[in-house]
């Protein structure tokens, strides 16, 4: 805590009481991260007073997420990582000592965005290291994390309960949705706010082991103060469970207690006639009390949470959750930041706390770090408790003043706590505002009466602003778990064919997908866009809103196809007989879905046409940035040889598929030795970046014209943890609804009707196309990289060169503008149509390399090419 005296001299001097370092492997020492207070417990009349988790002190949001996550990185290292202990010494001080946690967090996210999903499960005790334990799980990227609970949810099956010796309540549950995520991870994390005896941590082992036996386990608390005897007592758990225990803290020390330590507390606590309560600041009475406002407000915002969603980690909370997550988060942040702003207007100063209940204190803990981001607003985060702890108003003493109130969850007869509500040892100024955060479940009358939590703070003058988040659907969750993550099938899964998925004949395609159809996956078009853009999401873990052409539109497709019927089936030819000369005629085609299926069912009829060869296809997802579908390679691996595989797609644009697909094989070469050859078939090739193609012509595919209808009714491919399990196919969606409008199988019969008419072009041509220079130069990227620096816009990403990404951009994304090579092209004619019904100007710029650009918005105040 930045400039803060130490929180045990109190204690010391009344008591006795006495803290003590003995190690740290991060440079801090025992009052760097406690103060001692006296509570009246039969079991333990003092409690260590954490200056670092926000729960009896107010603390910066972004101190508390530095340490917690510090927390996960040493179990990280104990889980036999490469460690840097002797790093975080410097940044962990400054953070703590100094409240600048800045550089610790920078490191920390370092070290968590080169960091795949871990297998482990961690558990969080409650109440106090509920959201410890997340922030550990988020360090580490835990598949699963789960707190205890002492809340029972109705038609939640308990999964294990155990009990915590000296708590002040002392019954824990565990209520994972569902429960089988216990069963989930090898290692098995336990996170704690301290170890005093390892008591509580050894009992959930042996229920843990008994359940679902593991070889290791890992105990981690902020600290550790185990005696010898207590470290032979785990020593001994482990040699009996035949399992391994790590512990790891950031500190490990000890506490002196005196014999009678307990009478003693007691009868001091039985003498006092009242304790303070309420904000203490410049004026305050001898009592400690400050005088109350005239009129404290009380302000109510509700804000909608996803039913489906954990909103902490009490029924589990899975690493494919997060993206979700922070996307709710990030909007209830931006209501809440709205109702803060209204409720300080008019105040000369912007001083807010934002208040956890009990053991929500995950989330209230995000929302603080979002509304200290707000440049105006001086934001601290804390939660309420159950432990009676008792006040003193010493600058030695971590608990300076006190609120009690009634339970609004439960039994409204047992008593509930809030401490200080002010930093210690700063301004000792109040909070101008008390952001107190709750669920649903306990949005009762107790909440907003006389008795509760709302009056207690009103009474002391502060004014509240009431946010109630939720709710959560035990229900939905476990439906939505039991949709999304299907359970891996045994050794590889089988394709997906029509009719069953998709509309192309079961002979002609076979999809290396999961079949996602129950699931809604799409988005608005915008929000996707800014999503991605943003950094937040990734294209491929969502779909967009399929574009459905008017009549006008489809009118207009029908007549470019009539006319590039026989261009199409030319190119067809040309670059089939090529791969059949150049690969042999035993080859297996492998199209990257979904553009390059309907050129991968062409290849596959003219290669019947012509040769009389029924060549094997299949369709399979390729990801810009998260490269091809192993599975998918594997079962292709299993049933043919893989040096035989062509990899086909529709046309070039810049060439990045081209290099995904030659990083992601060699990808796969490492990691399950398996050799296949990344020469890309093409149908066109502006951007010469493949070497086997029909042309180089950028011209007009009439299958880039529409979306699903003209692709076998089957969506863009999915990948998105969230609703594929390991092992499975990448996702994509079959719109069997959309089956009045589809043309998919209306365009591959008109063009292979046009073969007899080219088989005499494509035999005059083919000489001069194998032995023309073949070899890629990506010539278009350069070009590509010109067009964003006179635009202004940052990457090449939001440059989509040819006809075919052209159409993409006017169909799926949110163009900016189209630039042409020359106006009136009757390739274009869609373009202009589309870019009508949209908006969107054309400029003509005859010195393109390509017949036509399309430029994506950027989705903020300013156009891309603005500063």
């Amino acid at each position: 805590m930045a400039g803060s005296t130490s929180l045990g001299t109190w204690m010391s001097d009344r008591f006795g009481v006495v803290l003590r370092t003995t190690s740290s492997p991060v440079g801090l020492t025992i009052e760097d991260l406690v103060g001692v207070a006296a509570r009246r417990n039969p079991r333990r009349a003092h409690l260590l007073v954490s200056t670092v988790l926000g729960k009896h002190i107010p603390v910066d949001p972004e101190v508390v997420t530095a340490v917690g996550r510090l927390l996960g990185e040493m179990v990280r290292a104990a889980m036999g990582f490469p460690g840097q202990k002797s790093e975080w010494a410097e940044p962990a001080r400054a953070a703590i000592r100094e409240g600048r946690p800045g550089a610790l967090l920078e490191m920390l996210d370092r070290e968590l965005d080169a960091r795949a999903q871990t297998p482990v499960l961690v558990i969080g005790f409650a109440e106090t290291a509920t959201g410890l334990g997340h922030l550990v799980a988020d360090q580490l990227r835990a598949a699963c994390y789960l707190h205890s609970t002492r809340r029972p949810v109705a038609g939640v099956e308990i999964a294990g309960r155990f009990e915590e010796g000296h708590s002040h309540a002392t019954s824990h549950l565990l209520l994972p949705v569902p429960n089988t995520l216990l069963d989930g991870a090898d290692l098995l994390v336990l996170v704690d706010d301290e170890l005093s005896t390892g008591r509580t941590a050894m009992g959930t082992i042996e229920q843990a082991h008994a359940r679902r036996p593991r070889g290791r386990y890992v105990v981690a608390s902020l600290i550790d103060l185990r005696d010898a005897d207590d470290e032979a007592e785990m020593r001994s758990l482990a040699e009996r469970l035949a399992c391994r225990i790590d512990v790891v803290s950031l500190v490990r020390g000890s506490v002196d207690l005196p014999d009678d330590l307990t009478a003693t507390v007691a009868a001091e606590m039985a003498g006092l006639d009242a304790e303070p309560t309420g904000p203490v600041g410049p004026g305050a009475s001898a009592g400690g009390l400050a005088g109350p406002k005239v009129s404290a407000t009380v302000a109510l915002v509700e804000i909608d949470w996803p039913v489906d969603l954990p909103d902490g980690g009490r029924h589990g909370f899975l690493d494919a959750d997060r993206l979700r997550f922070d996307r709710a988060t990030g909007r209830a942040g931006e209501i809440l930041t709205e109702a803060v702003v209204r409720a300080l207007e008019g105040s000369a100063s912007r001083k807010v706390t934002v208040v956890g209940t009990e053991e929500l204190m995950y989330l209230p803990l995000r929302l603080a770090q979002q509304l200290s981001r707000h440049r105006h607003l001086e934001v601290s985060f804390q939660s309420t408790s159950r432990s009676p702890v008792l006040a003193v108003d010493d600058a030695g003493y971590p608990v300076r003043r006190h609120f009690r109130f009634a339970d609004s969850e439960g039994d409204p007869d047992v008593p509930r706590f809030l401490y200080n509500v002010h930093a210690l040892h700063t301004d000792d100024r109040p909070s101008d505002l008390v952001v107190l955060v709750t669920d649903s479940a306990a949005d009762s009358a107790v909440l907003h009466g006389p008795s509760g939590p709302v009056a207690a703070l009103r009474s002391a003058g502060l004014d509240v602003l009431l946010a109630i988040i939720g709710p959560v659907d035990p229900g939905a969750l476990a439906t939505a778990r039991t949709v999304r993550r299907v359970r891996p099938p045994r050794g590889l899964p089988e394709p997906l064919v029509g009719p069953g998925f998709g509309s192309y004949a079961a002979d002609e395609v076979r999809w290396l997908l999961t079949d996602l159809s129950d699931l809604d996956l799409e988005g608005e078009v915008a929000d996707r866009e800014a999503a991605i853009q943003a950094g937040t999401a990734h294209y491929a873990e969502s779909l967009p809103v399929e574009f459905q052409p008017d009549q006008n539109y489809q009118d207009l497709f029908d007549v470019v196809l009539a006319d590039s019927a026989e261009r199409l089936a030319t190119a067809v030819g040309l670059v089939t007989e090529l791969v059949l000369a150049e690969r042999g005629q035993d080859i297996v085609l492998a199209s990257l879905a979904r553009a390059g299926t309907p050129i991968g069912i062409l290849m596959h009829r003219w290669a019947l046409f012509r040769h009389d060869l029924t060549v094997p296809h299949y369709a399979l997802s390729i990801v810009r940035g998260r490269g091809i579908d192993p599975v998918a390679l594997r079962y292709i691996a299993a049933h043919h040889d893989s040096s035989k595989v062509v990899f086909v797609d529709g046309w070039t644009g810049k060439g990045a598929i081209a290099k995904e697909l030659t990083s992601a094989l060699a990808a796969v070469r490492r990691d399950y030795g398996l050799d296949f050859n990344d020469d890309l078939a093409v149908l066109a090739d502006p951007g010469h970046c493949v070497r086997t193609f029909g042309t180089r012509d950028d011209f007009l595919i009439a299958s880039a014209c529409l979306n699903s209808t003209v692709s076998g009714l089957v969506s863009r491919t999915v990948l998105n943890d969230a609703y594929l399990a390991p092992g499975q196919f990448h996702g994509a969606k079959f719109y069997s609804e959309l089956a009045s409008g589809d043309v998919s199988n209306v365009l591959l019969d008109r063009v292979a009707a046009a073969f007899p008419a080219v088989v005499d072009r494509v035999s005059m041509e083919l000489p001069t196309l194998a032995t023309c220079d073949r070899e890629p130069t990506f010539a278009g990227w350069r070009a590509i990289e010109a067009i964003a620096a006179e635009y202004g816009i940052e990457s090449v990403n939001f440059v989509k060169p040819g006809v075919g990404e052209t159409t993409r951009v006017l169909l799926r994304r949110v163009p900016w503008r189209i630039l042409v090579k020359q106006e009136g092209n009757p390739d274009h004619e869609h373009l202009r149509l589309l870019a009508q019904q949209r908006g969107v100007p054309v400029e003509v710029r005859p010195d393109l390399p390509y017949s036509c650009v399309g430029l994506i918005r950027r989705m903020s105040t300013s156009e891309p090419g603005e500063s």
